[in-house]
């Protein structure tokens, strides 16, 4: 009788032990969960949309490693049959509450004039992120402006601003570009940032490879490259032939 009831003593001990065991496992692991950091989207595979500019300390001029947004700055690009210019004006314009800084793009076909854009860009004084806030576009033929394809601004219904390069771009990246549904929806993956590349104006090393998509057609895909202090040195087909500051009449 003594050796049973010590038997079921040391059995009830055992199941005690193990019970405590269990409850203990589960609040460790309820504890780990309220420890553990949310995952960024930006690294989680997800495409970010929301970014906040309302409440970020934006400017008109300033840089990061792969973008140049101050007046004068210029990067000319070209191919066989094509060139495209950008400048940035030493212009600015209010997009709702947000003052912008204005950047022209002048694309050039065969010779001819084919569009010009007027894009509209913030940097950051914080995170120096690089958000885009749309563009007004005019689309050329034989001289005359036939269409304005790809126009859209963040104080639209529907649309908000985009990010046109973070401050501190990471591998594996997605961002919206453009969030104008229905009308521009680009985006952009950052693929690499130790690129090298050579083009007509030099060999550029440690740049940042994107590829881009837009979420009105999944399946198309292009790729761009942009240079540590210089920007864009290739879109496609297209290559860095000269850049720097120009100088502004005032």
């Amino acid at each position: 009788m003594k050796q049973d009831t010590r038997t079921i003593m040391q059995f009830a001990k055992v199941i005690t032990l193990m019970i405590l065991l269990v409850v203990t496992g589960c609040v460790s692991g309820h504890g780990d969960k309220k420890a553990r950091k949310p995952v960024s989207p930006r690294h989680s595979g997800d495409w970010v949309k929301e970014f906040n500019v309302e409440k970020r300390p934006l400017a008109t001029v300033g840089e990061n490693r792969y973008f140049v947004l101050k007046p004068g700055f210029q990067l000319v690009l070209e191919e066989e049959n094509e060139k495209v210019v950008v400048t940035v004006l030493d212009e600015t314009k209010q997009i709702g509450q947000i003052t912008t800084r204005v950047v022209e793009e002048r694309e050039e076909k065969n010779g001819e004039l084919a569009e010009i854009s007027k894009n509209y860009f913030a940097i950051c004084k914080d995170t120096a992120d690089v958000f885009y806030f749309g563009e007004d576009v005019d689309i050329y033929k034989d001289g005359k402006i036939v269409g304005h394809s790809g126009a859209w601004r963040a104080d639209e219904k529907s649309s908000k601003p985009g990010m046109m390069m973070p401050g501190v771009p990471s591998i594996g990246a997605r961002y919206y570009q453009e969030i104008a549904p229905g009308k521009a929806m680009d985006r952009a993956e950052v693929v690499s940032i130790s690129e090298t590349l050579k083009t007509p104006a030099g060999t550029f090393t440690n740049c940042l490879k994107a590829e881009e998509t837009s979420a009105l057609n999944p399946n198309e895909k292009s790729y761009k490259t942009y240079a540590p202090g210089i920007g864009l040195i290739q879109d496609e087909g297209l290559l860095l032939t000269h850049y720097g500051f120009l100088k502004l009449s005032r």
